[in-house]
């Protein structure tokens, strides 16, 4: 053998590579699944092998195969333990919420009997399990507030985030911990709860006349400059793609594998499209792209909270290289919030039954062969009763019922 295994932690590179590089090499690991050795010296990759050995650290490899002499070597990737942390804590013992956070991950990954038709196998990823939003958006207020503190060495003073209430709500767990402050804007068309949740873990809460997040971006930012606050944007912030390649696309990977999944497709809204932009070049490339990839987003003139058209603008979509975008109205989103929740128990967010009607459509078009399908479920319905309540009162899944 060629090479020695060092731990990625006891290595560095000269300097910062692009991401795009970074994204290039990663995407040729996943392809082949063997890396190339790399070159060191004192801990230090050679300049040429500096993407590589950041591809590792993205891919949550814990070792790093490193040449011996003059020679090329290569490494099956299985080699470098690349799901290292992604087994629970013993006892599910935590010693703080940030262990927490972590240390529950993988979030579950669920079978749900009541969409599973014929050869089809339909698999849930319940983002809801994260502690401080109940959602998805954990992953991407930990990865911008940690990377912040990172790169500067301490934690901001005050952050200004426009949010539709996920991102606002993971941000304020982090402000806790952390111990800076938080406003959060948030646009005039999502529910009032938002307000009560926001302020209740310590946010400044800003209404916005926006049907839109994306909308208050610019003036969320001159603001932010105006009074010296740090703007985090996760819209355009790569961390937000990048802890979905590192901690959620490789948590399928792993669930997948570990149990026995004949992975087909993978289905979910697109708001951000941080999570569905790296689980679709996550596993684009790591199946050669036999795993297709679908993406939901709300019907022409339809809105739909914690999802949006693709032409709103979305930064990584292009990455996820989508073989379908599905269009789904707000009636047919809560319909099968409702349908889950009474066949299977779960009661699920609105982006949730979005991408369920979504993979609905898809199946009852037959594009869907035999094997197994995940459909990312990224927050519980409580935010949301507003909107269920509204669909229910109006005759919709049964209607609700008043006596007096």
């Amino acid at each position: 053998m060629d090479y020695i295994l060092k731990p990625v932690e006891a290595l560095r590179s000269p300097e910062k590579p692009p991401l795009g590089e970074v994204l290039d090499e990663l995407a040729r690991i996943l392809r082949e699944w063997r890396v190339k050795a790399i070159r060191e010296a004192n801990g230090i990759a050679a300049r040429d092998d500096a993407a590589r050995l950041e591809a590792l650290r993205l891919l949550g490899a814990r070792l790093a195969p490193i040449a011996l002499g003059g020679g090329e070597a290569w490494a099956d990737v299985d080699e470098l333990d690349p799901y290292w942390d992604l087994t629970p804590r013993p006892g599910r013992v935590y010693h703080g919420a940030l262990d927490l956070l972590t240390g529950e991950w993988p979030t579950p990954l669920v079978r749900l009997r009541s969409l599973s038709r014929g050869g089809v196998r339909v698999w849930a990823k319940l983002e809801a399990f994260n502690p401080f939003s109940w959602s998805v958006k954990d992953r991407v207020g930990w990865a911008l507030a940690a990377g912040y503190i990172e790169e500067e060495g301490r934690p901001p003073r005050l952050v200004y985030e426009a949010t539709s209430t996920n991102t606002g709500m993971a941000l304020a767990g982090m402000a806790a911990i952390y111990g800076f402050k938080l406003r959060a804007y948030i646009p005039a068309s999502i529910q009032r709860a938002s307000d009560t949740l926001l302020a209740a873990m310590g946010a400044e809460v800003v209404r916005l006349p926006y049907s839109l997040t994306v909308e208050s971006l610019d003036l969320v930012r001159r603001e932010a400059e105006r009074d010296g606050a740090v703007n985090l944007d996760q819209f355009n912030n790569d961390r937000n793609l990048m802890v979905h390649i590192r901690y959620t696309a490789r948590e399928i990977d792993y669930q997948a594998r570990t149990a026995g999944l004949r992975l087909r497709g993978i289905i979910g809204g697109i708001g951000t499209s941080g999570h569905m932009s790296a689980i679709g070049f996550y596993h684009k490339h790591r199946s050669r792209g036999e795993t297709r990839i679908y993406c939901v987003q709300p019907a022409p003139g339809e809105k739909i909270p914690g999802i949006r058209r693709v032409e709103t603008g979305m930064k990584w979509i292009g990455l996820a290289k989508p073989d379908r975008i599905v269009d789904v109205t707000k009636s047919e989103a809560v319909e099968a919030v409702l349908s889950v929740a009474r066949r299977e128990g779960l009661l699920v967010g609105l982006s949730s039954g979005a991408a369920t009607a979504g993979f609905l459509k898809l199946l009852e078009e037959g594009l869907l062969e035999d094997g197994d399908y995940i459909i990312v479920y990224p927050d519980n319905g409580l935010k949301y009763v507003e909107q269920i309540k509204a669909h229910l009162e109006g005759g919709g899944g049964g209607g609700l019922h008043h006596q007096g």
